[in-house]
């Protein structure tokens, strides 16, 4: 049998399979060319990434106010982009102002544009591993019309939207795999790690049961399918109920190429991370949406289904450097919006989507406690509003919002500068997005999370007052001295004066009362606590859910174990599409 010189690209033409691609070579050249021909029936994978997941351009006007030689907002994998001028050492005004969702769009590739604006430059975080198999993808013979690269091509699905260093490694994972199960109808080694595996060794529940996949299911699974990967960005600042509507657009889109090209394409497949997670919600929701007839399932990737009190903390005491990640790609989430209180609310208190992963009322009563000397004088929320209890308070030291934080920039409303009003009215949004999609999931869903004892999250945010003030009486009022915006507040009691409320020590109370918040203590991923990721099992919706550990909240799919799972849990849910006929 002749060796196969040149594999020939699968070529997405009119007609769908009906049509293959060569070149000619010279007469001496005796190299087999191989085509390959795509499966008729189409089933795209979309990835959906997290908060600080998609890249952000500026507008021309918010560029030339900065000063910017170049209209980036926000692109992690971009490491000159993220030098300490620009991100890790700049002011909470221009955080504010470059991180602007009134200003800010999704960076798509556009090749047709200029290469370091939108084209090829741009997106040269994009790169592929040479270790994988990617059957669907290759290079363009030379004699094509307007030849692309496999990187271009997967440009063009939107991998460079998405930060290719956290994700890079499951899209490929995706695409090489979900493309490439058996040859000649041996299945590849590569999927000894997925097939007849117990699925309790990536952390399945026992609620419902995981059977390990077999091959003759994950044959008729993928026997005649294509599944092309791709990755939508989203602005994350802007309300997720929002992105959802912009990402339904891009899918229907999508889809009706793909049936104007002859293929079959009755759905697609949705995978999120953490935020993602909740444009995912929303994708199904008929308000938002309105695609729960063209999803066919939807795998969560450590979600936040009802809130992370880390959002609170984060708003008061800035990221956290966590030490897991080393060198220039560490504490991503502290160059994009601080190490310090100040840096997160300038930019968080102005964007309605960050504001949506607080804790929302199905996350309970009494997660933002006060202690002194063991006991606790005081909770909330109380009533199961959180909103008004603790995110709209005014005047109190706990409150979630220095009102001076909002708006360093000094901007004018009308012109996008925040006002405390604002941020109430964006609060007011997320109570209502929040009730909007608490019992939406979509019905074929899967989910995996953290569960970890040794990767501690806030499951509740903890004031403690110092032991050594004498007499907290009084202590709701106490106003803040200083702080270092980092979760310590320097305190003073409140004592009558005349007619008025003024301030001053108290003779024998040692010089200042302290309040710290304590550190995280409930098992999770160091973002997400258990108690929100649990959410999705006790809805008793899911089809399956894996509680896992060993992995932090961004970097959550470069684990194997998370990898594993979403395989496993996107071939379950393609069956679906063989038991109602799609195929």
């Amino acid at each position: 049998m002749a060796k196969i010189e040149y594999p020939l690209p699968a070529q997405q033409n009119y007609g769908a399979a009906l049509k293959a691609e060569g070149f000619a070579t010279p007469l001496q050249d005796i190299g087999v060319q191989a085509a390959r021909f795509l499966p008729k029936t189409v089933l795209p994978v979309i990835f959906l990434p997290g908060i600080m997941g998609s890249n952000l351009r500026m507008s021309a006007q918010r560029q030339q106010e900065l000063g910017r030689s170049d209209n980036i907002a926000w692109r992690p994998d971009d490491l000159s982009a993220l030098n300490v001028d620009i991100h890790a050492n700049s002011p909470s005004r221009e955080r504010q102002l470059r991180l602007d969702p009134l200003q800010t769009t999704v960076d798509i590739y556009d090749p047709s544009g200029p290469p370091d604006v939108s084209g090829d430059k741009r997106h040269a975080n994009v790169e592929l591993d040479s270790s994988l198999r990617f059957p669907m993808l290759s290079d363009d013979p030379p004699t094509a019309t307007s030849p692309r690269t496999a990187v271009q091509k997967v440009r063009a699905r939107g991998w460079g939207e998405v930060y290719f260093k956290s994700y890079g490694k499951l899209l490929q994972h995706l695409e090489s795999r979900l493309n490439n199960t058996f040859f000649v109808g041996v299945l590849r080694e590569e999927w000894r790690d997925v097939v007849g595996v117990d699925p309790q060794s990536w952390g399945a529940h026992p609620t419902p049961l995981q059977k390990a996949l077999t091959e003759d299911e994950l044959k008729e699974a993928v026997t005649g399918v294509w599944f092309p990967v791709y990755a939508f960005g989203y602005n994350w600042l802007q309300s997720n109920g929002d992105s959802a509507i912009v990402i339904a657009k891009r899918i229907n889109k999508l889809m009706d190429e793909f049936i104007k090209l002859g293929y079959k394409c009755p759905r697609v497949i949705i995978v999120t991370h953490s935020m993602g997670g909740l444009v995912g919600r929303a994708l199904v929701h008929p308000d938002y949406g309105n695609m729960q007839g063209k999803v066919l399932g939807i795998v969560h990737g450590v979600m936040p289904a009802i809130g992370a009190p880390a959002a609170y903390k984060r708003m008061r005491a800035g990221f956290e450097d966590s030490g897991i990640l080393h060198g220039p790609e560490a504490s991503i989430g502290a160059k994009v919006a601080g190490n310090f209180g100040d840096e997160v609310t300038a930019v968080l208190a102005n964007a309605p989507g960050a504001l949506e992963l607080l804790p929302s009322e199905a996350y309970g009563n009494g997660w933002l406690r006060v202690m002194y000397k063991g006991c606790e004088l005081d909770s909330w929320p109380k009533k199961g509003d959180p909103y008004n209890e603790i995110y709209k308070l005014r005047g109190k030291w706990y409150a979630l919002l220095r009102e001076e934080w909002i708006n360093p920039s000094g901007l004018a409303r009308k012109r996008g500068g925040g006002t405390f009003k604002r941020t109430c009215d964006y609060l007011d949004g997320a109570q209502n997005f929040h009730r909007k999609i608490a019992n939406t999931f979509d019905l074929n869903s899967y989910a995996h999370y953290g569960a970890d004892l040794a990767r501690r999250s806030f499951g509740e945010v903890v004031w403690k007052i110092d032991e050594h003030c004498v007499d907290p009486t009084g202590w709701q009022d106490w106003p803040i001295l200083d702080e270092n915006r980092q979760g310590t507040l320097e305190l003073v009691r409140w004592v009558p004066r005349g007619e008025n409320r003024a301030f001053r020590y108290i003779a024998g109370v040692p010089k200042p009362i302290h309040a710290t918040i304590l550190p995280a203590a409930e098992p999770g991923d160091q973002t997400v606590p258990m108690k929100s990721a649990d959410h999705q099992l006790n809805s008793g919706i899911f089809k399956g859910v894996f509680r896992q550990v060993g992995y932090e909240h961004q970097d959550s799919y470069k684990d194997p174990r998370a990898i594993a799972s979403t395989l496993y849990s996107i071939v379950r849910i393609a069956q679906e599409a063989r038991f109602k006929c799609f195929i």
